[in-house]
């Protein structure tokens, strides 16, 4: 449906979730919401998304948001990382934690970022107290300055690999590598509230965003920039930040509350075909068309509708022998159509999930 789907290896994670094999992840019937963002869960110009395919979210807020904004048709399933943690509750886990893992804020293939990581590196070790490794945006990694203004304070520095797509495997295991840094530290910390804060707080780590936060080259407006990040979440900003209210945000902005079960996510992305029961006016019709093959006497309005149905038998009609109309009578009698049925698109709207109804949690908007 679309590549970002992919990215970082989420489509894998989810479909290994749902029990599917790895090695060929399934396309999503759907955009779903790649990163933390505290706009409406896509970027302003959202215009790729088509209209009427479901949007995947993270959390409540970002559907009402995005409501408010115009867009529709929200389900809400929490972030592609508390299917990873429901995977994976033992990777990576230690008991001797230490350091801090600090993310300065990237860049991506499009725009670039401006800022003085040499300045940034010089806070770090004024801050930090141990041991400390920074992991850089495949981009900033392939910079050897950008590198070397981390290195030469003693840094150790890493890169959890490029974000991937359907068709190579370069981020399939990127938040599997994220997660085994994250439980080996003790601190996570950035210059902006980003993904990397959250899933590491999700997990235990103590949070901090301090720093210069660095701009993209032509950053929207739209989000209002750092005043209005420092307004909605004043309390995760500083050098020490409260740990527990810290874990509180993060499993609100992840949307653990909103993890759906495998069928529901099967359902939803169109990986299960779903089909709902034949009406009275649909069983009678195949009924007829039972009657027209099996029976060649039973009259010309019921072999003209045999004619007109996919996989009708075209003996009847000819007169041929009566082993030839049993022949094609599987093929004629495979089942209703989609558009007979009124079925709508599969394992989007078939049902209600618990994504969709709001009473459980999860809310179609």
């Amino acid at each position: 449906m679309d590549e970002s789907n992919h990215w970082y290896g989420h489509s894998r994670i989810l479909g290994r979730y749902c029990g599917m094999p790895d090695e060929a992840p399934r396309r999503i019937q759907g955009f779903l919401q790649h990163g933390w963002n505290y706009l409406h869960g896509f970027p302003p110009n959202d215009h790729w998304c088509s209209p009427g395919y479901p949007r995947f979210i993270w959390s409540d807020v970002l559907r009402r948001r995005g409501w408010s904004m115009g867009r529709r048709g929200h389900y809400l399933i929490g972030a592609p990382w508390i299917y990873l943690l429901y995977l994976e509750p033992d990777l990576g886990v230690r008991e001797d934690r230490e350091g801090t893992i600090w993310y300065p804020f990237h860049g991506w293939e499009k725009y670039s970022v401006s800022g003085d990581h040499a300045r940034l590196a010089d806070e770090i070790r004024d801050v930090e107290i141990g041991p400390v490794t920074v992991c850089l945006y495949w981009l900033e990694f392939a910079n050897p300055d950008i590198r070397r203004a981390y290195e030469s304070r003693g840094f150790r520095v890493i890169c959890h690999g490029e974000r991937g797509s359907r068709w190579d495997a370069q981020g399939r295991d990127f938040l599997r590598k994220q997660l085994v840094e994250l439980r080996r530290h003790r601190r996570v910390a950035s210059n902006r509230l980003g993904s990397a804060v959250f899933y590491g707080a999700s997990v235990g780590c103590e949070v901090a965003v301090y720093g210069d936060p660095m701009q993209y080259e032509d950053e929207r407006p739209e989000y209002g920039g750092t005043a209005r990040r420092m307004r909605l979440w004043p309390e995760l900003h500083g050098t020490q930040v409260d740990a527990e209210l810290a874990a509180e945000v993060a499993r609100r902005e992840l949307g653990f509350e909103y993890q759906a079960t495998p069928e529901e996510l099967r359902r939803m992305f169109g990986w299960k075909r779903v089909r709902s029961a034949p009406s009275a006016a649909v069983r009678k019709r195949r009924s007829r068309l039972t009657t027209a093959l099996t029976h060649p006497g039973a009259g010309p309005s019921a072999c003209a509708e045999a004619a007109v149905r996919p996989g009708a038998s075209a003996a009847v009609l000819a007169g041929r022998s009566e082993a030839l109309v049993r022949a094609a009578l599987p093929k004629a009698a495979a089942g209703p159509t989609r558009a007979e049925t009124g079925e709508r698109v599969p394992g989007v709207t078939a049902g209600v999930t618990r994504a969709e109804a709001g009473e459980r949690g999860g809310v179609r908007g």
